[in-house]
């Protein structure tokens, strides 16, 4: 990690191949000023050193799936069984995260343990789901908290590292809200075919989704034309690398500590509010979420990396600062430590979903 090509690769492939590319390997070459077959394989050394844990193609799943962030309030004794379970045998459930609050008093202190949950429309609800997990998992309460819009959403580790306090977009991002599109059948295996991590093999060939296309019965040139129809209709997310940033700071992305950052803001500031903090380069995530209450009626939920605590208090001051200059007036915030996490994707296919609550006893 400390090569400069390296560097400068990731810093493109992390998160800035926006939407679906027939040939993403090109796409990031042109952007980063090496050879295509030496971006291909300078990141299949890295996936095998382990530095990068995934290269694949992320879907807009805010669209495709009912999703929330949610908080647990389980016994200090159960968080880590209850990490395990979540991460054998939930594939639904994608980030599993446990945070400390920066002050005790904090109002949802209690609550350690976070994750992301995606449930495929039409095949169940988020309370519903909670619910089977909370017996599982033997919690004292959850909180759903759903997305009303969301500023930010990207990886760029290697991109962040380094990042100076305050530094942000000239603009404010627009707000996206979910949405839930009709798919076809066809279109739905297209999608699920290709959220999949790319293997070795096809880090060698000249299209990196004809095996799929293969597989699905269809020319790759048909995959490829429903594939870039999904994403002018919003599901389709960013081509994308994934490091392994829990590792140390030095030895990877350069931002191995997080928090997620919390604010209560007025009624009715809540979009101008998220713009304003979703600017901040070093915000990973940046949401409007409903179900705040029991954290201080906070709304506007982020999250930011830096290589250490300190870095991320800066970056939370910095972009308070910034709220207070713009004239939001702040109500409430606090920021929430990660000290162990598990960042995967969720599973969002209806028939793998119907399997699984049939396994779990359908909720019963």
């Amino acid at each position: 990690m400390q090569d400069p090509a390296n560097r400068r690769l990731l810093a493109v492939a992390e998160d800035q191949i926006r939407g679906f590319h027939a040939a993403p390997f090109a796409e990031i070459a042109r952007r980063c000023a090496l050879p295509e077959a030496e971006v291909r394989e300078r990141l299949l050394r890295l996936l095998r050193a382990g530095v990068v844990r995934r290269v694949r193609q992320t879907l807009l799943s805010t669209s495709l799936a009912q999703g929330a962030l949610v908080a647990w309030r389980l016994p200090e004794e159960r968080l880590s069984a209850a990490f395990e379970w979540l991460r054998a045998h939930d594939p639904f459930t994608g980030h599993i995260v446990l945070r400390r609050a920066e002050s005790p008093a904090a109002p949802g202190a209690a609550f350690r343990l976070w994750t992301t949950l995606k449930v495929p429309t039409g095949y169940g609800s988020l309370q519903e789901h909670t619910t089977l997990l909370a017996r599982r998992l033997g919690a004292q309460e959850s909180v759903l908290l759903p997305v009303v819009g969301m500023f930010s959403l990207g990886v760029g580790h290697v991109r962040r590292a380094g990042l100076l306090p305050g530094e942000r977009l000239a603009q404010a991002p627009r707000m996206q809200r979910p949405e839930s599109p009709v798919l076809t059948p066809q279109e739905w295996a297209v999608l699920l075919s290709l959220k999949e991590s790319l293997r070795e093999e096809e880090f060698a060939l000249p299209c990196p989704w004809s095996a799929r296309a293969a597989q699905l019965g269809m020319s790759t040139e048909h995959y490829c034309a429903v594939a870039a129809e999904l994403d002018k209709r919003g599901v389709i997310g960013r081509f994308a690398t994934f490091l392994d940033h829990t590792a140390p700071a030095d030895r990877h992305s350069g931002t191995g500590a997080a928090g997620l950052f919390l604010w209560a803001v007025e009624p009715g500031e809540e979009e101008r509010a998220g713009g304003e903090v979703g600017r901040h380069i070093c915000m990973t995530h940046c949401y409007w979420r409903r179900g705040g209450e029991r954290f201080g009626g906070a709304q506007i939920m982020g999250v930011a990396h830096a290589t250490d605590a300190e870095g991320v208090r800066a970056h939370k001051a910095a972009i308070d600062a910034h709220l207070a200059e713009a004239g939001v007036r702040v109500r409430y915030t606090a920021i929430f430590r990660s000290e162990r996490s598990e960042i995967r994707p969720s599973e969002i296919s209806p028939a793998l979903y119907a399997d699984w609550l049939a396994d779990q006893g359908g909720g019963s």
